[in-house]
């Protein structure tokens, strides 16, 4: 595993407007870097990271189904009693689950190890299935990269498949919360994929959606929404006013309700109790459990609930060597092992290996300057060497 300098393409800023990439640079700082990329063999990107996501999906999703049989799981995991036989229902159902990333720490000698599942608002997708695609074969036409360079990646194929196999011809309402720019984006990126499954889109702010007498929930113009892809997390929907209105509803969600067991920090205990000393795996416990006493003064605290490394906390040897801060942390914490983090240049990144339809489909690359990623952290393209 490399990081690469290459040079930028002139005109990619213009492209990434036109494609509505618009937050390729925040507060002046660049998110979108093709300064670099990341180069990988193809034996990496299969074994070392493609199988273990693959492994890791599926144990994740025995721990649900445990969960949902399980009131103790779902007390640790800070789920409102209220909500239980919501999420217990929406598992029986199986309603289908659209796409997850779990992030990963990796240097391409050692096993990758998992640092998080972001199994229920993951953003970084656009960059991840289009952007960095274009950049790879505009450099292989520019010359910049040899003839038969690849990259892990077939996720907006896979998305648009899997949107149009689970809407069964109904219109999709995409939905985020004003002032977001990024959120907007990976919404209208959504609808995009389902224009390309042949349906309907519509979009809402989260804030305009209000409910029918039916009990389906509607956009702004009192129009039903069958079927809605949400970018707010469902610990916020299952807290909000019209929570109690979720158990009557005939509008589904993309991602469903029970992804709210794998979306939170104690899933990561849970996989460590299901398979303690699993090579991708890295040692943790709740907060309180009296073996993360054999974590000693070196670990990471996170809590059940945060987004873009909110009040993650790392502390080595008893001293606190990085805080990202926030506003989470109310329902509880995890602590896990400290994860060694590869540093190419000063620079951490994280492997960000996508799950779309419950298949591995390909990784995007988060870099920054300091360990822990947050949402002003760089997305930096990947190549399979040639």
């Amino acid at each position: 595993m490399y990081r690469v300098t290459i040079d930028e393409r002139p005109d990619w800023r213009r492209s990434a407007e036109e494609c509505g990439f618009v937050y390729h640079t925040i507060d002046g700082l660049p998110y979108w870097d093709e300064s670099a990329y990341y180069e990988f063999t193809l034996q990496q990107i299969e074994h070392d990271l493609e199988d273990p996501s693959a492994e890791l999906h599926a144990m994740s999703l025995e721990i649900v189904d445990r969960a949902v049989r399980d009131e103790e799981i779902m007390q640790r995991l800070a789920i409102p009693e209220s909500a239980w036989d919501l999420v217990r229902e929406s598992y029986r159902r199986r309603d289908p689950s659209l796409y997850g990333r779990f992030d990963f720490a990796y240097d391409g000698l050692k096993p990758a190890k998992l640092l998080e599942y972001n199994a229920d608002t993951p953003t970084a997708l656009y960059e991840a299935a289009c952007f960095q695609w274009a950049w790879l074969e505009e450099q292989i036409a520019r010359g910049a990269l040899p003839t038969g360079t690849d990259q892990f990646n077939s996720i907006h194929d896979k998305l648009v498949a899997a949107i149009g196999a689970m809407a069964g011809g109904r219109k999709l309402f995409g939905a985020s919360m004003r002032g977001s720019t990024e959120d907007r984006g990976t919404v209208a990126y959504i609808q995009d994929c389902a224009v390309l499954a042949g349906l309907q889109t519509g979009f809402t702010a989260i804030e305009d959606i209000g409910l029918l007498e039916s009990g389906m929930f509607c956009d702004a113009n009192g129009e039903a929404m069958p079927l809605v892809f949400k970018l707010y997390p469902w610990e916020w929907m299952l807290r909000d006013a019209f929570a109690a209105n979720l158990l009557i509803t005939d509008t589904d969600f993309l991602e469903p309700v029970w992804k709210t067991i794998l979306s939170n920090k104690g899933l990561l205990p849970l996989l460590w109790d299901l398979a303690p000393g699993h090579p991708n795996l890295l040692p943790a416990y709740f907060e309180g459990d009296p073996r993360a006493s054999e974590l000693g003064q070196t670990y990471v605290r996170k809590p059940l609930y945060s987004r873009e490394g909110a009040n993650v906390t790392l502390v080595r040897d008893g001293v606190v060597v990085d805080d990202a801060g926030g506003a989470y942390g109310a329902e509880g914490h995890i602590v896990q092992a400290l994860a060694h983090m590869p540093c190419f240049e000063g620079n951490y990144p994280v492997i960000g290996s996508w799950i779309i339809a419950d298949r591995p489909a390909g990784i995007g690359v988060r870099e920054d300057r300091r360990v822990v990623t947050t949402n002003d952290s760089r997305f930096v393209p990947h190549v399979i060497r040639a």
